[in-house]
């Protein structure tokens, strides 16, 4: 009797009136395997956090283990360029921010071994946050105006840390210094430039909110100056707040895949960071840290990406950021 069943379920098949869901199958195959997702971020900071919190919801929704991989170091480029150059298989992701994507490629492109618009498809989904211009609590300097006069008369005496050459960061300290007529000494690090500002080796810090608020909290740094307005410090000015016409950078973070890879498997990972994004406990931690959680569609975030390329470009070739 079973076997006549299954000679018939088979005539059946073959026939097209039985459709085993293919899908199901290729999805089960699919979360089998261990999934990278590669950060430049360093351990145990915010972004290395938020990714690991979106990698364990991630997995949870797709059935599989996502693994958070740390690959930090010029400017951010190389988890970004190891992405690029992974399988075309589905198994290696990106989450990185606008320093790799945007900023490193348009200040120094010769090092930059990708075509961040080429070489990634964005997956969707944003992390906003606002950068910081931030000093010590007991420095001279109560608001940002009085550092600007002090910088102008003091030519690169003070010492500005950022993440590195090519950074957002990096990138906003050049706006300040042409809009302003300063000139700062720029001192690059590849994590945690708020340790060495509360150590006394910089005298400030251009930075994520996220890298600093808890030292601000403490009483240990002070605010000067914020990319956009955050609630939590509504006395800390923006750059068009103080008078220039020009404002400066906000920080984003999202998700990546190189080119190439699997359409089925691209459209798993876009519908997960989707339900990803509207999860309320997992946007509730994100923002306890100041981030803010914006859920994009892949074509909305390409769209927002290839301007902000443009505009990067442009603001680059007026301020003479090219090397």
């Amino acid at each position: 009797m079973k076997r006549s069943l299954y000679v018939a379920l088979l005539f059946l098949i073959g026939l097209g009136w039985i459709v085993i869901p293919t899908s199901n199958i290729c999805a089960q195959s699919y979360s089998n395997h261990t999934i990278q997702l590669i950060t430049p971020g360093a351990p145990g900071l915010l972004q290395d956090i938020t990714c690991r919190q979106f990698a364990e919801e991630i997995g949870k929704i797709i059935g599989g283990q996502v693994i958070v991989v740390n690959k930090t170091g010029a400017s951010m480029t190389l988890a970004a360029d190891a992405v690029v150059r992974s399988k075309k298989d589905g198994y290696t992701f990106l989450y990185a921010s606008a320093t790799p994507l945007v900023y490193a490629p348009v200040t120094n492109p010769k090092i930059v071994p990708y075509d961040p618009l080429k070489d990634l498809d964005p997956l969707g989904g944003e992390l906003v946050w606002p950068l910081t211009v931030t000093v010590q609590e007991g420095s001279p300097w109560k608001t940002f105006n009085e550092l600007i006069d002090y910088a102008k008369k003091n030519p690169e005496k003070l010492r500005m840390g950022s993440i590195g050459l090519g950074s957002t960061d990096n990138f906003n300290l050049t706006i300040i210094q042409s809009l302003t007529g300063t000139q700062f000494t720029h001192v690059p690090m590849s994590t945690a430039p708020a340790l060495s500002l509360l150590g006394g080796h910089i005298e400030l810090v251009m930075s994520p909110i996220t890298e600093v608020n808890s030292y601000v909290q403490a009483g240990k740094l002070r605010l000067l100056l914020l990319t956009s307005k955050l609630p939590r410090y509504p006395n800390v000015p923006t750059l068009t707040e103080l008078g220039y016409k020009q404002e400066l950078i906000t920080g984003w973070l999202s998700f990546f895949a190189p080119t190439g890879i699997p359409e089925d498997v691209k459209k798993v990972w876009v519908a997960a960071i989707e339900k990803a994004f509207k999860d309320p406990e997992l946007r509730a931690k994100i923002e306890r840290v100041d981030f803010s959680p914006v859920y994009k569609s892949p074509a909305e975030f390409k769209k927002m990406l290839e301007a902000e390329y443009k505009r990067a470009n442009e603001l680059a070739d007026k301020i003479g950021l090219r090397k």
